[in-house]
């Protein structure tokens, strides 16, 4: 999945390192709506607020790391 940055051509990198299972129907849905199905997955999204949002609220499942869009 690859959405265009929304600030500065930054994009940030989000792998899912920990599984959700066990935790609340609304973890489960923000790892979902980020584009993660499965464990090691890693996905390309633009950085935005409402994505590091979402980021903050699975932080403990989630390793995220920015990168430079080419």
């Amino acid at each position: 999945m690859l959405k265009m940055s929304e600030r500065n051509g930054r994009m940030l990198k989000i792998t899912l390192v920990k599984s959700p299972i066990g935790y609340s129907s609304r973890q489960k849905e923000t790892v979902k709506s980020l584009g993660l199905r499965r464990m090691s997955q890693s996905v390309l999204i633009g950085d935005a607020p409402q994505i590091r949002g979402m980021i903050a609220k699975v932080s403990h499942l989630v390793e995220v790391e920015e990168v430079e869009s080419q």
